[in-house]
């Protein structure tokens, strides 16, 4: 776990990581967030549309980048101020994924950071893309917190 403040941080630093989202965590996400939507969990139903079988919650690949910006970069004590997300092809269970967030701007003056965030199949094509704008904690923060 890294905790970098942002004059430490970098214009094309990134941060990545694979993960496989399996239907165990498609169901836990529909029943945290109560989308049940035939579109992730019915087999019938899908084979009848254009992705012909269930995928996964756009939301909850979304959610992925969390762990890079919480844990890694910029870490610890980092606050998600916002994320644009396209959906470039559909995501399907057991899928091998690539994680990527790479800062495209810092805004000294905001406290900002703007990344570019990614996710790739085991292909390497782009599934999803976006932005995300973050607050990363002031070197000032960590004192205040541990006093």
């Amino acid at each position: 776990m890294e905790d970098l403040m942002i004059r430490r941080l970098k214009v094309g630093d990134f941060r990545q990581y694979q993960k496989i989202i399996t239907s165990e965590d498609i169901k836990k996400f529909g029943e945290l967030t109560g989308d049940m939507n035939q579109a992730h969990f019915d087999e019938t139903y899908c084979a009848k549309t254009i992705f012909k079988k269930p995928i996964v919650h756009g939301m909850l690949v979304g959610s992925l980048f969390s762990k890079i910006f919480g844990l890694d970069l910029p870490g610890e004590g980092t606050i998600y101020c916002g994320q644009s997300l396209k959906f470039l092809k559909p995501i399907y269970p057991d899928m091998v994924l690539t994680v990527k967030a790479t800062i495209k701007e810092i805004i000294l003056e905001k406290n900002r950071v703007i990344f570019t965030t990614e996710i790739f199949n085991e292909m390497n094509e782009c599934m999803l893309t976006g932005e995300a704008i973050l607050m990363p904690r002031k070197e000032d923060d960590h004192e205040e917190t541990h006093k």
